[in-house]
């Protein structure tokens, strides 16, 4: 695939808007120490069991009124989930069968997707479940650059980098799936190094790379001028090298930095759902007990009794209106600036899921200015 010069963004998700994004939450236990994840309660004691995974599926099955969705995203994280490959492999079995027995919209009409530190990648019973699925799996390797900048936050517990071991598994996992992307998570630590980084993955074949901010109360003044000024040195590149031409990088679109004009929430949490080991159902990974540090975790229903629809019922009434200052509405660059809802939730002053954290505010508005000057030196040339 490749991206048009005005359109330098990724491609969308599978089925974006109209799949049912189900999340399962295999195991809490990871073989790396990543200092900026939110998973602040990793562990290896919680592990879903075969029988919670069945339950989930028995009961998302059987209920076409709460779940109208045309198509379905089995999505499975951890901690780590290819430490738990064999129960994936049940899991994804037992839906296909289930969902065929059923006669089920979703059968034939479901994406298996995976985000992975690729420590695992290679190992035959992952090759194993990947030739078995290919057609209908998606996986993300997750690098965050190069050596210096992916080893300053991706560390094994005695604090190594994880580089080395993760970089020798790309070229498989490309050959696979070649149209795969990688997400770049940036930490305040990080910022010196955002340009090489982006230019090292693309240089390594991954074309399109996904790039964000950690919402956490992280940056200090100062921040946001390092931002800007490596944006900008990464537009130069990219423009002087027509990288536009086959290449993307999320920083830059032609959709952020103009006033808001849609009222919809930023993300998807109540409309997605996830499931622990206990088979609780959260209205996001973001809301489970080891994603959070200040709050208790807001769970929806089960995977014995279902969702209980007024548990619900506040995410569902999430919008842009109803969580702002007055300020962020009032912005005449707050297209694109994002938020977590889990985060948000977690640093409110009360239990409200209506609190917005204002964290990146000065770092948006740095992307916005260094976002306009890709764009306007872009079509100058062009």
């Amino acid at each position: 695939m490749v991206i048009e010069k005005k359109d330098f963004e990724a491609a969308p998700d599978w089925e974006a808007g109209r799949s049912k994004i189900i999340t399962f939450i295999l195991t809490e236990d990871c073989q790396l120490h990543c200092k900026y994840c939110y998973f602040v309660g990793k562990n290896s004691r919680n592990r879903m069991s075969i029988e919670i995974a069945k339950r989930t599926i028995d009961y998302l099955l059987s209920e076409p009124d709460l779940f109208p969705e045309s198509s379905i995203v089995l999505d499975f994280i951890g901690g780590e989930p290819l430490l738990e490959i064999d129960l994936l492999d049940k899991i994804c079995d037992y839906f296909k069968l289930q969902s065929y027995l059923k006669m089920h919209t979703w059968f034939g009409r479901y994406r298996i997707s995976l985000s992975t530190n690729g420590l695992l990648y290679s190992n035959e019973s992952v090759q194993r479940f990947i030739r078995k699925n290919k057609y209908h799996l998606g996986i993300g390797i997750t690098i965050d650059g190069t050596r210096k900048k992916h080893d300053l936050q991706r560390v094994f517990p005695n604090g190594r980098g994880s580089y080395g071991q993760v970089v020798k598994q790309i070229p498989l996992w490309l050959m696979q799936f070649p149209n795969s992307s990688t997400k770049v998570t940036i930490a305040r630590e990080d910022l010196p190094y955002i340009k090489e980084s982006i230019l090292h993955l693309w240089k390594l074949g991954i074309k399109y790379v996904n790039s964000n901010l950690i919402f956490e109360n992280v940056w200090k003044d100062g921040d946001d001028d390092i931002l800007e000024d490596q944006l900008i040195q990464l537009s130069d590149t990219i423009i002087e090298n027509q990288y536009y031409i086959g290449h993307s990088c999320s920083f830059f679109s032609r959709l952020i930095g103009k006033p808001v004009i849609s009222d919809v929430n930023w993300c998807g949490a109540g409309k997605m759902l996830a499931v622990d080991s206990t088979g609780s159902f959260y209205p996001c990974v973001r809301f489970t007990p080891f994603s959070l540090q200040k709050k208790e975790a807001i769970v929806v229903g089960n995977c014995y009794e279902g969702i209980d629809s007024n548990l619900l019922r506040p995410f569902l009434a999430l919008n842009l209106q109803s969580q702002s200052q007055k300020e962020c509405l009032e912005c005449q660059v707050a297209s694109g600036c994002a938020w977590c809802q889990g985060m948000n939730y977690d640093e409110a002053t009360t239990d409200t899921i209506y609190q917005r954290s204002i964290y990146l505010c000065k770092m948006h508005k740095a992307r916005v200015r260094a976002n306009q000057y890709f764009w306007n030196k872009l079509d100058k040339e062009k």
